[in-house]
């Protein structure tokens, strides 16, 4: 061993325990956090099912792979990084003598040609992704930057150092190779030789580029160690397990559909049992998240993808499902010191705790700028809960069970949410409805059908093969009266045996746990499940994708286990069966609008454009079907989910006109929708157009029923 690999190996080694030491501290520090969070028993079942997920997530890069370019780019830096362990360690050898290579494998051609190729691939994914970010700066006007927000230098900080360990491999290769010592032939590492002979003949050169490249490595891992809450960093090792204990693994859009129920200390809280003094009411601390919730905040990727998709922060408002994770992350670890101390105020001597993190344990976790919140009441009532943010991350956070959790307590304990809302849960406490329609009107949309609707009251329980959910807004609102009207005609005509519940029906209380009035809720639910057992029934067809989703999701959670499926779903089959035959051709295109709670929350895609396709036929000029640019999984929220159909909008643009202008800019005549909230809340933007002179005045906004019912009827 030479001077220089002397004094190489000695530096190698010195970085290599530093860095060893304090990324142990780290990681403890960081499981003790978490720990802090809630028990959450649900997260361990069917561990083989959440394995094959978490590998197919990360070998296979499923979700990332939404975003082609960034996908594939990711893919090759992930598994660049990957080998780069293997390299860096090949690298500890290189610093003793410039000769030496990994044992074993190290002198194997192929080893040396999957290498080569790995790590070509990663340079190239790693520039691609580098430029991706300068091409999107937070600078960007108008919140076009994904990345507005994020911690920028951490970012090029990590990219940085990937190129510079990559840079170093392949200048390591080729002075071995310049020195005749590279293990391999020039077709197993064409660049390494193509490289080393530029390159001059200096032994000394292969361990003092291997000490640099230690040395780059090493001082990344101080770094991210000094840094806990650099999730760009840290979530190449937190996802693996954040996506394994994702909430329903073998479900396509989990953390979607249901919200989980309300817990405390683990358990689904019994309202008759509960007790405020002792149970947890939602969240009202960072710590009485679950532990998977601290974990979701720690593994935060800073990405910006569901800040990009978020129509709360698309059309100006202060929600950014990323910054509203962001700061929680940051709260949680600015606390943990006073937490981890015992958390006990009675304790009059906290001088082992930092005064930063005394004083980050009295801020309230929803507050405004004056109050030193940390979640702004205004950021916390734009959600829509559409789901967008939770479809693209790509490491499964489940931002809106947190948003829900939070909202949980400020409207049960601390009844502090908008004012208007109030008057939609009055209604649904005293009325059994949002609009506090009188009940005896709820089946007076049958009125004036030239055939009988079947009550399940007055008929026996095998005669009638679905249970036709009207909703609420089915019964009572006009424009979804013609929906409900056209389902029960279309159903009619093709000879399926249903039944409604008239007045027996109440709502189904999504808009009250939306909102966070799980109280509510559950007395609406509970009673929709009796009156459903008693009946009988068995499958449901509902108009409405909240009762829907509420009725096929989240019922289960209270015995009520039934076959639910949408009327487009159903129409759909009776279409392809032949029992519906679309006759009349459309005027002009059509578009489809996908409601949030059919699509993302639910996948439901395919059966209201098989509808609409087989009347209008494919795209043609100014003819068929044709999309908007944000379509399925991408679809825009129309503003109205999360209970926002009965709170103003008064922050920024109107999320239903800027939904509306990018169905005008189709060109279509017709947009269709398979949701009554949709319809209201699109209708009313298409109206507003008119009246401006900014759309055709035969642009209509109609259900998809509506339209199949007009072709089918001669």
């Amino acid at each position: 061993m030479g001077a220089v690999q002397i004094v190489t190996t000695c530096v190698a080694a010195a970085i290599t325990v530093v860095a060893a030491v304090l990324v142990v501290r780290t990681v403890r520090r960081m499981l003790a956090v978490i720990r802090l969070g809630q028990p959450d028993p649900t997260r361990g079942d069917n561990k083989g099912l959440r394995l094959r997920t978490m590998l197919a997530e990360t070998l296979g890069h499923t979700r990332m792979l939404r975003w082609t370019v960034v996908g594939a780019a990711h893919w090759f830096v992930m598994i660049a990084f990957i080998a780069l362990s293997l390299l860096v360690i090949e690298a500890y050898f290189e610093v003793v003598k410039p000769g030496l290579g990994l044992p074993l494998i190290g002198a194997w051609n192929i080893y040396g040609l999957v290498t080569e190729w790995i790590g070509v691939l990663g340079f190239i994914g790693i520039l691609v992704l580098m430029g991706i970010r300068l091409r999107n700066l937070p600078s960007k006007p108008g919140r076009r930057s994904r990345f507005t927000g994020s911690t920028m230098w951490q970012a090029y900080y990590v990219e940085y150092t990937i190129l510079g360990v990559l840079l170093c491999g392949f200048f390591i290769r080729g002075f071995k190779a310049a020195n005749d010592e590279l293990e391999w032939p020039a077709w197993a590492a064409p660049v390494s030789h193509a490289l080393g002979s530029v390159l001059p003949a200096w032994p000394a050169a292969v361990s003092l580029v291997a000490m640099v490249k230690i040395i780059i490595s090493m001082a990344w891992v101080i770094v991210i160690a000094s840094n806990v809450t650099m999730g760009v960093a840290w979530h190449r090792f937190l996802a693996f397990f954040n996506i394994f204990f994702k909430r329903a693994p073998g479900r396509k859009g989990s953390g979607l559909g249901a919200l989980r129920p309300m817990t405390s200390q683990g358990k689904p809280l019994d309202f008759e049992e509960a007790d405020p003094e002792k149970d947890q009411f939602g969240v009202a601390t960072v710590e009485q998240f679950s532990w998977k919730g601290m974990l979701d905040f720690t593994t935060c990727t800073e990405c910006g993808r569901c800040q990009s998709q978020c129509p709360a922060w698309n059309t100006g408002k202060p929600l950014s499902p990323k910054l509203l994770i962001l700061n929680l992350r940051d709260h949680a670890y600015a606390k943990a010191p006073y937490l981890l101390a015992g958390g006990d105020l009675t304790v009059e001597d906290h001088s082992n705790v930092n005064a930063l993190a005394l004083a980050e344990q009295a801020r309230p976790l929803i507050g405004t700028a004056e109050e030193n919140g940390i979640i702004d009441p205004d950021v916390l009532w734009s959600c829509t809960t559409c789901g967008a943010c939770v479809e693209q991350c790509p490491v499964d956070i489940e931002h809106v069970d947190h948003i829900v959790d939070m909202r949980r307590y400020q409207v049960l304990i601390e009844s502090n949410f908008p004012t208007e809302a109030g008057v939609m849960l009055r209604n649904l406490e005293n009325k059994g409805n949002p609009w506090g329609a009188a009940q005896s009107t709820r089946d007076d949309w049958t009125k004036g059908l030239d055939f009988e609707v079947p009550n399940v009251a007055t008929i026996e329980e095998g005669e009638f093969e679905y249970l036709f959910w009207v909703g609420c807004a089915g019964a009572f609102e006009d424009r979804a009266k013609k929906t409900t009207r056209a389902v029960a005609t279309l159903l009619n005509e093709a000879g399926v045996k249903f039944a409604i519940l008239g007045q027996g029906e109440t709502c189904t209380g999504d808009p009250a746990r939306r909102i966070g009035n799980e109280f509510v809720f559950q007395m609406l639910a509970q009673q929709n499940v009796e009156t459903l057992n008693e009946a009988g029934v068995k499958k449901i067809v509902a108009t409405c994708p909240h009762c829907f989703n509420t009725l096929s999701n989240e019922y289960g959670q209270l015995g009520g286990h039934y076959e639910v499926i949408h009327h487009t779903q159903l129409l759909a089959q009776l279409v392809a069966a032949g029992k519906l035959t679309p006759v009349q051709p459309l005027d002009g295109a059509v578009t489809y609008h996908d409601p949030c709670y059919l699509g993302r929350h639910n996948r439901v895609f395919a059966p209201p454009r098989e509808v609409l396709g087989a009347v209008a036929g494919p795209a043609r000029e100014d003819s068929g079907l044709v999309e908007m640019d944000r379509f399925a999984e991408r679809s825009f929220c129309c503003g109205a989910g999360g209970a926002r159909m009965w709170m103003e909008e008064r922050i920024g643009k109107r999320i239903n006109v800027e939904r509306v202008e990018e169905a005008l800019s189709t060109g279509a005549k017709t947009v269709a929708v398979a949701c009554p909230f949709c319809l209201t809340m699109l209708g009313d933007g298409v109206t507003g157009k008119k009246a401006a002179g900014a759309a055709p005045e035969e642009v209509e906004v109609v259900d998809v029923a509506s339209v199949l019912l007009r072709a089918v009827q001669k």
